[in-house]
């Protein structure tokens, strides 16, 4: 297949600020795309070149690019940074480097998917003494034999920065249109991609073999399930009736939640967003070795510990431990600890279907004489009285924890979805004026003053999954150190785009436009009515959105949360009115 229909679609796409029109350029593209090629064009559109949780990355420095722009342009390197200095984007800096050179299709191969594809695997693979020469050898072989707005894509591939707005869902919507002809099957390939965590596979077996194949994939050993969440409650009560009048309560530390995957003599550990995290835990996965069973899939809690006192630390000091070099220094720094809380699949069967309460028995007895000071589960507490979960969160608080989970004893595991089988309750949430949330970055305000030179404040927005959409809730400038003004204007810089983002709804004028990509967590006095943003609008009432009042930044960044884990609009609105609720007792009308 010729690279050109693929350059057309991005430029397409790029270009458009409607999901509707995102949908039908994707449907078109795919419907054009051969079945065999169907798995590399589905990872390309995404920006990858596999699932996430296979950790491959193109890993050209920046230097470099620039070198391989200069090498097929035809211009001097100096001229090639003049560009870069101006654009800021090394995509853009090659198609305009590239508009003057003169092309010869003489001695030039085809630019096809399989040759472009296939090129990417070999510089993501290339490791190693001489690694970078090599790599560059390989961009400046496709760049060579581009047109400039191949190569603009090129590179912006290679960097990481092909931002086309195009998230999972719009992805799974445009394959089952394409497909299948009926946007209603793409809760079938949802379901699907929940327990692979891998479009492309689903994207391949829905072409090749239809929806039957899709529906067939299993659960398999080293590939992530995608997690469940909670919804939020604010009272032990509401928690309580919520479990209809039975809780399994739990402790709900402040860490980052794994994915544990144990073979035979293999261990492998997952993120929330499914990245593979294995390195950063060497101790983890060095006790999760023990654990005596044949296969299994685990969920749990690494948490940070004073190793002195082994109290629980908070969740920032798991940061000092994601690190590529200096691994067993941060392991005697910071100490840590894994509280499995859940089983998800043992000796070759999925245990998802099982009742929760008959999986947690499964964890104990798996677990059964594995357990170390590295290897912990979860402390829980079955109770049908609101009282008692008050008791045990006042002692989960004291042990340095957030507060508590709450799961419906009977409850199965439903991979990828939010609801109300499990909850939580923190101590922030039993104060109107105290709720965290966490919301995504989406647009910013230059400083001024001391932050000249740095954003002086942020746009905030929460996720719609009913549109998958991100819409507008707040401007964030207070709770910033100097430290985080410098680390949101480095971290932001990669996800910059031109124009608001399709996937971002507000009405906000923002002196720079990001791709949603940044999660982090902020604090409110409360949540108000705004005729000015848009998360919620004209759900409490027509023509209002919701937005916070006093928002201040706690300083946590929420690394281990996708934007599509971050608060929804739909959370936003429940707290409102139970905000109301509490302040007058009348509920307002939807």
């Amino acid at each position: 297949m010729d690279f050109q229909p693929l350059v057309e679609a991005f430029a397409q796409m790029e270009q458009t600020s409607s999901r509707i029109a995102l949908t039908d350029h994707l449907v078109s593209l795919l419907k054009k795309t051969p079945a065999n090629l169907i798995d590399k064009a589905t990872y390309l559109i995404q920006g990858k070149l596999y699932p996430d949780y296979e950790g491959i990355e193109m890993g050209l420095a920046e230097k470099m690019a620039l070198r391989a722009i200069a090498n097929s342009s035809g211009k001097n390197l100096s001229e090639v940074e003049a560009i870069y200095r101006e654009t800021g984007d090394i995509g853009d800096t090659a198609g305009r480097a590239m508009k003057t050179k003169a092309q010869s299709t003489l001695f030039s191969d085809a630019m096809t998917v399989e040759r472009v594809y296939s090129t990417f695997d070999r510089i993501a693979r290339t490791t190693g003494s001489g690694s970078q020469e090599t790599k560059l050898r390989h961009v400046s072989s496709l760049l060579h034999d581009s047109t400039p707005e191949e190569g603009r894509y090129i590179m912006k591939f290679v960097m990481g920065a092909l931002r086309l707005g195009i998230a999972d869902y719009t992805v799974l919507d445009a394959l089952a249109i394409a497909f299948t002809g009926d946007k209603a099957n793409r809760e079938a390939l949802e379901n699907a991609y929940n327990i692979s965590s891998d479009l492309g596979t689903v994207a391949r077996l829905l072409a090749t073999k239809g929806l039957g194949a899709v529906t067939s994939i299993q659960v398999t050993l080293f590939k992530p399930i995608r997690p469940m969440l909670a919804e939020r409650v604010t009272t032990a009560e509401e928690a309580v009736e919520r479990m209809e009048g039975r809780a399994a309560v739990e402790y709900k530390l402040d860490g980052e939640r794994v994915q544990v995957h144990k073979g035979k003599d293999r261990v492998e550990l997952f993120s929330r967003r499914l990245e593979k995290i294995t390195s950063h835990y060497p101790d983890v996965t060095k006790a999760a070795i023990a654990i005596k069973a044949k296969d299994v899939i685990m969920e749990g809690e690494v948490v940070a510990v004073n190793a002195q006192t082994e109290e629980y630390l908070p969740f920032q000091e798991l940061m000092h431990r994601r690190r590529k070099h200096g691994i067993k220094e941060a392991m005697e720094a910071y100490p840590v600890v894994i509280n499995f809380f859940d089983i998800l699949y043992l000796d070759g069967k999925s245990r998802m279907t099982l009742p929760y309460e008959e999986r947690r028995e499964l964890l104990e007895k798996v677990l059964k004489g594995a357990r170390d000071d590295m290897i912990k589960v979860v402390p829980q507490k079955i109770t049908t009285k609101p009282e008692q979960v008050d008791r045990f969160m006042n002692q989960a608080i004291e042990s340095g924890c957030e507060g508590v989970m709450l799961k419906l004893p009977q409850s199965i595991y439903r991979a990828g979805s939010r609801g109300y089988l499990w909850v939580k309750l923190k101590r922030e949430y039993r104060s109107e004026l105290a709720d965290t949330l966490d919301l995504v970055v989406v647009g910013a305000l230059h400083g001024r003053g001391r932050r000249v030179g740095k954003y002086g404040a942020l746009l905030l927005a929460a996720y719609d999954k009913n549109e998958d959409i991100f819409r507008s809730v707040s401007k964030v400038g207070t709770g910033f150190t100097d430290e985080h003004l410098d680390q949101f204007y480095r971290e932001l810089e990669r996800h910059v785009v031109h124009q608001k983002h399709a996937r971002v709804d507000t009405g906000m004028d923002m002196d720079v436009w990001f791709e949603p990509s940044m999660v982090i967590e902020v604090i409110a006095s409360e949540i108000t009515l705004s005729p000015s943003y848009t998360a919620g609008k004209n759900v409490i009432r027509e023509g209002y959105g919701l937005a916070l009042r006093f928002p201040k930044f706690t300083g946590k960044i929420r690394d281990d949360k996708d934007p599509e884990g971050a608060t929804g609009v739909e959370e936003i609105a429940t707290m409102y009115r139970r905000q109301l609720k509490v302040r007058t007792g009348a509920q307002p009308a939807d």
